[in-house]
């Protein structure tokens, strides 16, 4: 059927379901009623077909077609490997599933307007859905491997979730030859029948070449690397010492002792600390660097950071918001140089109240550069030759750390919600591949500067907040009642209860189970599915509170080298410091922030994306050569397909259940768990187990692990004490 006669009829059709006369009923007595002869029953069914598909009409289980009274809805599209895909919908709480004939062009991270699918016998809870319309595309460039042929190429997307390649015409492949890692601008998105295509405009390096492949995930994420030459001149020509000038107005604390405390390798120092005992009241100093000194409002430099949203921090380099120049230079407050300041400090009596503030633009004098491991020397190991060389020091750091407990007890008496996650450090050689990889414990020190910094945000999100004053505030939203019961539920299994209100839970019930948790076998994979059941805090101008950290005020001051919303709310404090938050500049702020706001929490997303599929990849290639080890892990996660288990470096892989040989396992949702049918063998979530690493996928990123009696069947030659030890365990 031509296109014009097509939607000539389907115009019709659907103003004919559309009339008060028209009754539900089926195609063919839609013929019978329209007078269609029986050859041109096919294009009737075609034009309803084609209207179920724009979500203008609906079918019902019997087959009959009504007009579309569910809402359309509009969401972002994922994509799967094996053909289906998802949506997401702002203000819905469950992804909406879209089966694989239902896609209609959708591609991975396109922004589609969808139809609800009528529900159908033994589908389950999930909802289904069928695209309807592509509102925008999410991806114009794609990083994959090219691979050649006589006539032309194709490039394997690095992102499985594209579930397809794209077709590359020989002439626009660029030079490229077989496992070169590309980028790929998309020319056209194909269509049922037909791939996409492309062409090759950039050619990253070979497959095998070092850095190659941690540069394709950079270029995967769109993560700029290079700064313009107008954002470095203009840093060079800011970066200046700091002059008389720029001390006018300031109130000088040059005087004050005060210290940076960082890791080893930090060179962007950005905040210090200073402590003073006054009876029985402390008074506390957070002194962050005065980055917007340097970074003007609508200059090159800001444009770029609001751009760029975060500094971000792969495996083997950073990514920084801002050039070096500035940030490892004259805005890093390195010990005994003057620097610009912006001070948050506080009076906080013993019970950890801040009873008094002052937020100042300050000039300030670092007197010495801390580490973390210094620091956790003088405090928990009394190491007496760290303190004879810190001697002026300790006084403080001992002051510090008795504040620090009593602001730890605070938060945890309102409830505040503390996940000691163990950090992944992965340690590479100079070629870039994994030589370790071990937890990153947090420590005294490290614990101490968090609830230093975690103090001076609140205290400054809730001066502005009664100031009325427009502002960034950092929100973590209450989280879901559904996935909060079924974590009840879940727990249930282990002898742990929450209590649940009438509308929502207190995070004070998820601090108690937690510190319940605390040292059993159980506690990694309760407080994972605890994280797991919250939302994702992110940057708002509206300030709903913080859930996670049970405060009512909260934001992000303390970052503004590595974070753009610091950076902006440093901004706004100054301006009102200085008297110049006029009614013009009030309505400037209404009209910018929430596309800051919401702009900043997708970079930070972006970042936290790249971030951990670095650390997956690296994972995966440092198992690669230990195939054959024995290792003992800890089941986290159980499905009708396998169970996830976890190493105590973080490292997780999976044990599928075809490789469980010496029983047929069937899966036991209520009580994740895989139950063998004959010897009634359980593996439950929690559980130690010991596994042997079997292969590996550096494509698919996946670590497959098998128990070690099916080892052999591998070809793995596995120490009989290993097995003996597992069988004796089990």
């Amino acid at each position: 059927m031509e296109k014009t006669l097509l939607e000539s009829r389907k115009k019709m059709i659907y103003e004919f379901i559309c009339s008060d006369l028209y009754v539900p009923m089926k195609v063919k007595e839609m013929a019978v009623l329209m007078d269609v002869p029986r050859e041109d029953r096919g294009d009737l069914q075609q034009v309803l077909s084609e209207l179920v598909e724009e979500g203008k009409i609906e079918v019902s289980k019997r087959g009959k077609y009504t007009k579309q009274e569910g809402k359309s809805l509009c969401g972002i599209f994922t994509g799967n490997a094996r053909g289906f895909g998802f949506v997401t919908v702002e203000g819905e709480t469950e992804d909406i599933y879209i089966p694989e004939d239902e896609i209609h062009g959708a591609i991975h991270g396109d922004k589609v307007k969808i139809a609800l699918l009528p529900k159908k016998p033994g589908s389950g809870k999930r909802r289904e859905g069928t695209v309807v319309g592509i509102l925008e595309r999410g991806m114009t460039r794609v990083v994959g491997t090219f691979q050649k042929s006589k006539t032309f190429g194709f490039v394997v997307p690095d992102n499985v979730k594209l579930g397809q390649d794209i077709f590359i015409p020989i002439e626009h492949s660029n030079g490229a030859v077989d496992g070169h890692k590309v980028v790929v601008e998309i020319t056209d998105y194909g269509s049922k029948r037909k791939k996409p295509e492309g062409k090759v405009t950039e050619i990253i390096g070979h497959i095998n070449d070092p850095g190659t492949d941690i540069m394709s995930i950079v270029k995967g994420y769109e993560l700029p690397v290079e700064f313009p030459p107008k954002v470095l001149r203009q840093a060079e020509n800011v970066g200046k010492p700091v002059s008389m000038a720029d001390m006018a107005g300031r109130k000088d604390i040059r005087d004050w002792q005060m210290v940076t405390i960082d890791g080893e390798d930090a060179k962007d120092l950005d905040d210090a600390v200073s402590l003073t005992k006054e009876g029985e009241h402390y008074r506390l100093g957070v002194h962050i660097a005065d980055v917007t000194n340097y970074v003007q409002e609508r200059s090159a430099l800001d444009v770029e950071a609001l751009e760029r949203g975060t500094s971000v921090y792969l495996v083997d380099r950073v990514i920084p918001m801002l050039p070096h120049l500035l940030s490892n230079g004259i805005c890093s407050l390195n010990a005994g140089e003057d620097r610009l300041a912006l001070s948050c400090i506080m009076v906080i009596d013993k019970k950890g109240n801040v009873i008094d503030h002052e937020i100042a633009e300050t000039i300030i004098r670092v007197n010495q550069r801390m580490t973390y491991t210094s620091v956790r020397k003088i405090l928990k190991e009394k190491d007496e030759q760290e303190r004879e060389t810190y001697k002026e020091l300790v006084p403080m750091f001992e002051g510090m750390e008795e504040l620090a407990a009593i602001l730890r007890e605070k938060r945890r008496k309102r409830g505040s919600i503390d996940f000691d996650f163990p950090e992944t450090k992965i340690i590479l050689d100079k070629h870039g591949r994994p030589l370790d990889i071990k937890p990153y414990e947090r420590n005294v020190a490290t614990k101490l500067i968090e609830d230093f910094m975690l103090i001076a945000n609140e205290t400054v999100a809730q001066d502005f907040f009664w100031q009325e004053i427009p502002f960034v505030y950092r929100t973590h939203d209450t989280p879901d009642p559904v996935k909060i019961q079924k974590l009840g539920l879940f727990i249930n299994n282990f002898g742990y209860s929450i209590r649940i209100g009438q509308e929502e839970i207190h995070p004070k019930e998820l601090q108690k189970l937690l510190e319940k948790i605390e040292d059993t076998p159980e506690e990694p994979l309760i407080s994972r599915l605890t994280l797991r059941s919250m939302k994702q805090a992110k940057y708002t101008t509206d300030n709903t509170g913080h859930f996670g950290l049970a405060t009512q005020y909260y934001c992000h001051f303390t970052s503004p080298i590595r974070r753009y919303p610091d950076l902006q709310i440093h901004r706004i404090i100054k301006e009102t410091l200085r008297g110049k938050m006029t009614e013009k500049r009030i309505s400037h702020y209404e009209s910018i922030l929430p596309e800051v706001a919401a702009w900043s929490s997708a970079r930070e997303r972006r970042a936290e994306e790249a971030e951990r599929e670095t650390d997956k990849l690296k994972k995966v290639e440092y198992m690669s050569e230990h195939i054959g080890e024995a290792f003992e892990g800890v089941i986290s996660s159980v499905t009708s397909f396998g169970m996830y288990v976890e190493l105590p470096n973080t490292v997780e892989g999976m044990i599928h259940v075809t490789n469980l040989r010496d029983d047929y396992y069937h899966y036991n949702e209520s009580d994740h768990e895989l139950v063998g049918e004959a010897k009634g063998r359980r593996f439950k979530l929690g559980q130690k187990l010991q596994v042997v690493a079997a292969d590996t996928d550096l494509f698919m990123r996946t670590i497959d692990f098998v128990l070690p009696e099916d080892a052999e069947a591998w070809g793995l030659d596995v120490p009989p004490e290993d097995i003996g030890r597992y069988r004796a365990e089990g």
